[in-house]
């Protein structure tokens, strides 16, 4: 690695650091320690279990802080060595923009495919974690009297052999409503059963008037219908409210599997399309916040550090305006729900490139 790249890289990784700490305390304060203080008044959560959210509730706000972070580092990057006149000697002696960038540019890249390894392994884990926490240690396992979107993953082998979707788990009556179950074999359904409903006797579960479906290359092969049969691999009443997880505690395989279920349920999947897609577009966009913040650090001399964290908060809540807006729409089918995760970071990158060729001139 040249000098000038280690320079440029040095001068990145000050506001960088900086703002991943300093828009984290921001989440931070104005969300998570409200909610943690509502527990402590409310359920009387000890001192111990406080500090376990707090730091739990960390990973899930840095995935968010990192896009922030790499903004702020570039732009502050790039106007420091432009209003000390660095970037007019570094640019006269024949490298260009790019290339001066190019070190920021890869950096931020690597940074957006470490956000999508640690959004897929380490976020999930401790938003799970969390509730559990929240629900055994605060809550003292209180559960809602009705539970909906019940789905259980029957895994043998490393692949899923049998997927069910419930509609609705009722406690009083230890019944789960509208079951449709999926038999896999080789990752590939073979058999469907409908029921509309099951109640838990004698340790098991038992659906009653139901109807089989072996299916086909062709579609639908044989029907049948039974009157009762067992699941033997569902999970006691107590361990279905405890077990089942939001989509922000699940990985991406398990999203995939949460969204074959509600299809063979019917049910509308736009919001676990759209937290699919969420695993790749918000890391993804640290890279295009490199790209417009390095441009963005140029376009004239600043008189001071204040002025470029507060251009990155007004991108930023731009940013963040747009997606609310769009994930709306996406959730409302207006829009597909793919393309509503990926239009903030399109049109990101978009200006970037304007910038980019701006500046280049």
């Amino acid at each position: 690695m040249r000098i000038l790249d280690k320079y440029i890289i040095k001068e990145f990784l000050g506001p960088f650091l900086f703002g991943i700490a300093a828009f984290t305390a921001i989440f931070l304060g104005s969300d998570t320690l409200m909610k943690i203080a509502e527990y402590v008044t409310r359920y009387g959560a000890s001192a111990i279990s406080a500090f376990k959210l707090f730091l739990l509730a960390i990973p899930s706000i840095v995935v968010y802080t990192f896009p922030m972070a790499v903004l702020l580092g570039a732009l502050m990057c790039f106007s420091r060595l432009s209003s000390s006149s660095e970037l007019i000697v570094m640019r006269t002696s024949g490298q260009s923009f790019i290339r001066l960038a190019m070190p920021i540019f890869l950096l931020a890249l690597g940074i957006s495919f470490g956000a999508v390894a640690f959004n897929e392994y380490v976020v999930p884990w401790t938003n799970n974690t969390y509730q559990c926490i929240l629900n055994t240690e605060v809550r003292h396992n209180l559960q809602p009297a009705t539970t909906d979107h019940i789905v259980i993953r029957d895994v043998q082998g490393g692949q899923i052999s049998h997927l069910l979707y419930a509609r609705r788990y009722d406690p009083n009556t230890r019944q789960m409503q509208n079951i449709t179950i999926q038999e896999f074999e080789n990752e590939k359904a073979v058999r469907v059963e409908n029921a509309p409903n099951a109640v838990w006797r004698d340790g098991a579960w038992y659906m009653q008037n139901g109807i089989i479906y072996d299916l086909t290359n062709d579609g639908t092969d044989r029907m049948m219908h039974f009157r009762e049969q067992v699941i033997p691999y569902a999970q006691s009443p107590s361990e279905i409210q405890q077990k089942q997880k939001d989509l922000d505690e699940m990985t991406i395989r398990e999203l995939r599997e949460q969204r074959m279920a509600y299809r063979a349920a019917h049910e509308d999947t736009a919001e676990i399309d759209m937290t699919i897609q969420q695993r790749f577009s918000l890391p993804m966009a640290s890279f295009i916040f490199a790209l417009m913040g390095a441009p963005l650090g140029v376009q004239k001399p600043r008189s001071s550090s204040s002025i470029g964290f507060g251009l990155s908060v007004v991108i930023i809540f731009l940013y963040y305006a747009v997606m609310t807006f769009t994930g709306s729409m996406g959730k409302g089918h207006v829009i597909p729900p793919e393309l509503a995760v990926w239009i903030p970071n399109l049109i990101a990158l978009g200006v970037s490139l304007v910038l980019i060729r701006r500046v280049s001139r």
